[in-house]
């Protein structure tokens, strides 16, 4: 058994690669997310394949609706599979059933807008979306700007000011940010500034959004250092401990460092 995971274009269809339409017309179906969308693809470049939805809904039943056939494609809606999206999980299954599984280099949307963007390249980490909210969103954002490295994100237009705002709390008003709209699409824009400029900028976003951020030139202290800053912004005990967890550090550390702030406080 054979799985294809085949990039396909995130917005000009001519971004296909010639390796990419070869696997489509090879192989025995293409299971995607949306038959409509990745139809319009293989009718445009006149691939007969046959298409079969497989996406979050119906990625359970995989086994059963992929068995009838020993060479599959899969896209999905846009760039490479695998990233942000239910194709990661089909290669971990397909690899458990045995299968043999390829991945042809293609579309992103992540490496064009981080080599546009301006910032630092050399060392980077990639946090796909966000969590929508709570702690392990603020966990997270934290976590990023302790990071020390350039910070790619993706996001969707109705929350792009929202993590704008949180970015901005994190990070500062005036820390830089390259936010990429319609990669390789007939709106495309690449907006660089810093995020109170883009908040500013972008009052009704349109489109798919990728922000890069530069790297914090003092990244956050992290465990003791962290606990230390924040006592001497007057925090102790549990509001310590809060604190400690929404910048990312982990409960049993943060239990530890609030309790010896306590103790350190009643021997004074």
């Amino acid at each position: 058994m054979r799985l294809v995971l085949v990039p396909t274009p995130i917005g000009n269809l001519e971004d296909i690669t010639l390796r990419a339409l070869r696997a489509l017309r090879e192989a025995e179906v293409v299971a995607c997310e949306d038959t409509r969308r990745t139809g319009l693809l293989l009718r445009h470049y006149g691939i007969p394949t046959p298409t079969l939805r497989l996406d979050q809904h119906t990625l359970g039943r995989a086994k059963e609706l992929l068995a009838p056939y020993a060479h599959v494609a899969y896209a999905t809606d846009a760039g490479t599979p695998g990233i942000s999206d239910p194709g990661a999980e089909l290669v971990r299954m397909a690899l458990e059933w045995g299968w043999r599984v390829e991945a042809l280099p293609g579309p992103t949307a992540l490496i064009p807008a981080l080599v546009a963007s301006g910032l630092p390249t050399h060392r980077f980490t990639f946090e796909g979306f966000l969590p929508k909210g709570g702690k392990e969103r603020q966990e997270r954002l934290w976590a990023l700007a302790r990071e020390g490295r350039t910070a790619v994100l993706y996001e969707s237009p109705h929350r792009l000011r929202k993590t704008l705002e949180d970015l901005r709390e994190v990070y500062g008003p005036r820390h830089p940010v390259a936010v990429a709209r319609e990669l390789s699409k007939v709106h495309e824009e690449v907006f660089r500034g810093s995020l109170e400029e883009a908040l500013a900028h972008f009052g009704e976003p349109r489109g798919e959004f990728v922000l890069v951020l530069g790297p914090k030139e003092a990244p956050l202290p992290e465990g003791q250092g962290l606990a230390q800053a924040l006592r001497a912004q007057g925090l102790r005990g549990k509001a310590l401990f809060r604190a400690l967890l929404e910048r990312g550090v982990p409960r049993n550390e943060a239990y530890r460092l609030s309790l010896a702030s306590s103790e350190t406080m009643e021997e004074e």
